[in-house]
C-alpha cells in the first residue's frame, strides 16, 4: 500500500519497497528517517516488550521526516492512534505551533524507538505523550511500558531539562473485537500517574473520559469503544491546555 507521499519515488511493489524501507542500509544518513529493524531482531530495538512494525508505519514517518523544518519548536503529540487520528490537532490550538507525531498501532517500544528523530530533532516547546493501549491489545506488560516512558522521560530531560513533558493515562476502553485483561487498564494508569516523580505532568485523560464505574463515555468514543468521537478529543483538549507553556497558549 503506497500512499501519495511516495509517489515521487521510483515504483517498487509494496512488499520490496517495504523490505527496503526497514533495511538498516536502506538510505544515506540524513536523507530520512531511521529505518526500523527487523521485529524478530530484539537486540536492535531499544526498550522491552511488544514490538509492532506496518507498512504505513513507514509512510507515516517518512512524511513527518518532510515536515522537519516546518515544525520547529512545536508542541509535538506523539502515540498511537489516539493522537494520529486527532485530524485537526494542528489547527485546535489557535496561535499554536502543533505537530502531529501519532502512529496507528503504534506501542511504547515504538515510540522510544522513533522519538529523538520524530520529535527531540524538533526541538520542542513542549512534549505531549499518549501511548500504551495496544501494548494491552499484545498483552505486554504494563512494567515494560513504563520502563519504555521512563526511558523516553529520561530522553527529553536530557534535550531540554525545562522543556515541559506531558504524559497521559490510557483512556478506558470496551471493545470486544479489542479484548484485554480485566483490570489492565487500571494497573497502568496507576503506574503512569507515579511517574510525576520524574519531573513529569500526568494528565489522568481516564478520569476525563470515563464514567463513574470506569467504562468508556459513550459521547467521547466511537463505535468500537476504543477511539475517540469529535467530542473526546474536545475534551483532551480542555484538559490538556492549561498544561502547555503560557507563552504557546492562545
Amino acid at each position: 500500500m503506497l500512499t501519495a507521499m511516495l509517489t515521487r519515488r521510483t515504483f517498487l511493489p509494496s512488499v520490496l519497497l517495504l523490505c527496503i524501507a526497514l533495511s538498516p542500509f536502506a538510505r544515506a544518513e540524513g536523507t530520512g528517517p531511521t529505518p526500523y529493524p527487523p521485529k524478530t531482531d530484539e537486540a536492535a530495538w531499544p526498550g522491552a516488550g511488544v514490538i509492532r512494525v506496518f507498512p504505513w508505519m513507514v509512510e507515516n514517518r517518512d512524511y513527518f521526516w518532510t515536515k522537519r523544518t516546518q515544525k520547529q519548536g512545536a508542541v509535538v503529540f506523539i502515540g498511537d492512534s489516539l493522537v494520529g487520528n486527532w485530524k485537526d490537532l494542528e489547527r485546535t490550538f489557535p496561535g499554536l505551533s502543533v505537530a502531529n507525531r501519532g502512529i496507528g498501532g503504534d506501542v511504547s517500544r515504538g515510540v522510544l524507538f522513533r522519538f529523538q528523530e520524530d520529535v527531540l530533532d524538533l526541538n520542542p516547546k513542549a512534549v505531549v505523550i499518549l501511548i500504551g493501549t495496544n501494548d494491552l491489545s499484545a498483552r505486554g506488560s504494563s512494567d515494560d511500558v513504563i520502563a519504555n516512558l521512563s526511558a523516553v522521560i529520561a530522553m527529553a530531560k536530557k534535550h531540554n531539562a525545562s522543556m515541559p513533558v506531558v504524559v497521559c493515562t490510557v483512556p478506558p476502553r470496551n471493545s470486544p473485537k479489542a479484548p484485554i485483561p480485566s483490570g489492565a487498564v487500571e494497573e497502568l494508569n496507576q503506574k503512569i500517574r507515579a511517574l510525576t516523580a520524574s519531573g513529569v505532568q500526568v494528565l489522568d485523560l481516564f478520569a476525563q473520559l470515563a464514567t463513574p464505574e470506569g467504562k468508556p463515555v459513550p459521547e467521547y468514543f466511537g463505535g468500537d469503544l476504543l477511539h475517540l468521537a469529535k467530542p473526546g478529543y474536545a475534551k483532551f483538549r480542555e484538559a490538556v491546555q492549561p498544561l502547555l507553556p503560557a507563552a504557546a497558549t492562545p
